[in-house]
């Protein structure tokens, strides 16, 4: 697969929800570093959902992960996500972490906000009074 071989997760995909996925890409990958991109968190429908931003001021936190088979991971992942029907769309993207910065993969929202409430802390396990 040509890209990045990591991934940056900020939702459901989180060692910390310990749900079928997040155990799926736990078992197939190498955790690396919390850090963070710039743009802007939403709760869509019981999950998060992220786009970039120009802005530095807003920040989408969560972990990197060093991929062991991409092929593998992406394809299901893909599917989990719903790239196919248009729901998110993986990109690459600088992810900022203490000490430097990695381009990875990531999975952004792909439909309008408008209409969602934003996770202020761009933090989806610490959301505080947001919802």
């Amino acid at each position: 697969m040509i890209g990045p071989h990591y991934l940056f997760v900020y939702g459901t995909l989180l060692q910390d929800i310990n749900n079928e996925m997040s155990r799926f890409l736990a078992n197939h990958s190498q955790f690396v570093s919390n850090g963070y991109f710039n743009g802007k968190l939403y709760e869509v429908n019981q999950y998060p959902g992220a786009i970039l931003s120009d802005s530095t001021t807003g920040k989408v936190y969560g972990s990197l992960f060093k991929i062991t088979n991409s092929h593998r991971v992406f394809e299901v992942l893909d599917v989990y996500e719903g790239v196919a029907e248009g729901l998110f769309k993986r990109a690459i993207i600088n992810t900022f972490l203490p000490n430097k910065t990695v381009l990875s993969w990531v999975y952004l929202y792909n439909q309008p906000t408008t209409h969602l409430q934003i996770i202020t802390s761009g933090d989806y396990l610490n959301k505080g009074d947001d919802n």
